[in-house]
């Protein structure tokens, strides 16, 4: 992880508990959350989440959340790169217009309302 060392106060420490504090679920829901690089000069923090996040279909729902609230509660960051690992900004949630079976018949009943 690449940081530099000035300053009074610890960034890397307030990005830690700004995390922890915005986003208990991702503990509780076992998995967790990591700063992989963090760029003081350039106001830009790379945030992994791993364990449960990786397989998570709200993972992407909560990245956006990270970036969007980091930026505004911490001043000193201006960009936030943020994934699970499985591609670019985390899994790309399932909807119905994705099905691969679209040409299928589908067999299922239609409900009764």
């Amino acid at each position: 992880m690449s940081t530099d060392a000035e300053g009074g106060d610890d960034l890397e420490e307030r990005i830690t508990n700004f995390l922890r504090r915005n986003f208990p679920q991702i503990q509780m829901h076992g998995g967790n959350a990591a700063i992989t690089d963090l760029d003081r000069e350039a106001g830009e923090v790379t945030v992994q989440l791993g364990g449960a996040c990786s397989g998570c279909g709200i993972s992407p729902m909560t990245i956006q959340a990270i970036k969007s609230r980091m930026t505004k509660e911490i001043p000193e960051i201006q960009t936030v790169h943020a994934d699970t690992g499985m591609g670019q900004d985390g899994m790309s949630p399932s909807f119905p217009e994705d099905n691969p079976y679209e040409d299928e018949p589908d067999d299922t009943p239609e409900a009764p309302f």
